[in-house]
């Protein structure tokens, strides 16, 4: 069974989570044998120390709330606190991790001592159990698991700013060397953006085009599609030629993205009183495709391809449609029954000698 491409996403941004917490855990084990040397007790609480039964539970059970950190930071904490600063954003969510371990760890305290849930009754028990919690073992061991909450987040919020896709293919080093693809591109832009941005003033514009752009990438996640960049009011989406083709994955992700605006077309008639529509020019070829830059890196494409789609996109207007598709791609989809394929003819690109039969779409 195939894993749809926005699950399949929300997966990959999840385990690392269980994977950091499973890294760390493990050194942590490590460093505590070498602490404790042949103890078979921790001196600052008295409880049974078993390295064998450790070195298996603790990775485990990090692993596990790791991966429900994970859960919790891509379905839910990562939406309530978008609005707010990076900085305030990492505090304020490892907070709220940090009192869930702290609360974890009291149960766990609690369920390990000896006797339990007799001993609880016990004023000595609650006095060693203040001691433990205001040892310095203790402090230690939580700051040091604040220092794994921090680098999560640190790395959720780099990867959601530099697009989880980017910074694997960084860590990974894919394109450390430049490597040749087959790609295709979609060059969407704002109709009459420039008269909205007159119209709304630039403030409430801006925060138009965040909405704009929010709403626009639902489809994208749906349809596997990669953001290359944004300029200004256009969007530069990127597929692999297999990817992109099969199904008529990219076709699909441009009228997915038609009807996500159209759903909320009430919402942005009631907050800016107008809806922003879109057109877009999708072509295909070769790019050289790699790391660039020491100041700022970035991961590019180069190639003719690029150029191509943004004039295939420009000439939308000339021809009054909401896409152009060139003949290269058209030839790859299989489009019939569902799109009605109208010819535009063909075109003499500026600054191409060949040239390129363009065609419209309509969804049937």
């Amino acid at each position: 069974m195939m894993i749809i491409p926005k699950y399949k996403r929300n997966i990959n941004r999840i385990l690392p989570f269980g994977l950091i917490w499973l890294v760390f855990s493990l050194i942590y084990t490590i460093l505590e044998r070498g602490l404790l040397g042949d103890l078979n007790f921790y001196p600052s609480s008295g409880n049974q120390y078993v390295f064998s039964r450790n070195i298996i539970a603790i990775p485990l059970l990090a692993t596990i709330f790791g991966t429900i950190i994970g859960v919790l930071e891509i379905l839910y904490f990562n939406k309530w606190f978008i609005r707010i600063s990076f900085t305030k954003k990492i505090l304020y969510k490892s907070s709220i991790y940090l009192l869930i371990i702290i609360f974890l760890l009291i149960i766990i305290f609690l369920t390990t001592a000896n006797e339990f849930p007799a001993v609880i009754s016990s004023e000595g028990f609650w006095l060693l159990m203040l001691d433990f919690f205001t040892d310095y073992s203790f402090l230690g061991i939580l700051t040091y698991i604040a220092s794994i909450i921090l680098m999560t987040q640190f790395y959720t919020e780099v990867s959601e700013s530099m697009g989880t896709g980017l910074l694997s293919n960084f860590f990974l080093g894919k394109y450390n060397k430049p490597v040749e693809e087959d790609r295709i591109f979609m060059f969407l832009d704002m109709k009459s953006s420039t008269t909205i941005a007159e119209k709304l003033g630039h403030v409430v514009y801006f925060e138009m085009l965040q909405q704009y752009f929010s709403d626009l990438s639902g489809p994208v996640i749906d349809y596997a599609g990669e953001i290359y960049q944004y300029a200004g009011d256009e969007m530069i989406i990127s597929w692999r030629l297999e990817k992109g083709v099969k199904d008529n994955t990219c076709i699909r992700c441009f009228f997915g993205m038609k009807e996500s605006l159209l759903d909320k077309s009430i919402v942005y008639k009631e907050k800016y009183g107008l809806v922003p529509q879109f057109k877009a020019g999708i072509h295909c070829g070769k790019v050289t495709t790699g790391e660039i830059g020491v100041l700022k890196k970035e991961i590019i494409f180069t190639g003719d391809v690029l150029n191509t789609t943004a004039r295939i996109e420009g000439l939308c207007n000339n021809y009054d449609v909401d896409i152009l598709v060139s003949d290269s791609v058209i030839e790859k989809l299989n489009l019939s029954p569902n799109y009605k394929i109208e010819s535009v003819g063909k075109n003499t690109l500026r600054g191409k000698d060949i040239q390129f039969e363009l065609f419209t779409l309509y969804h049937i």
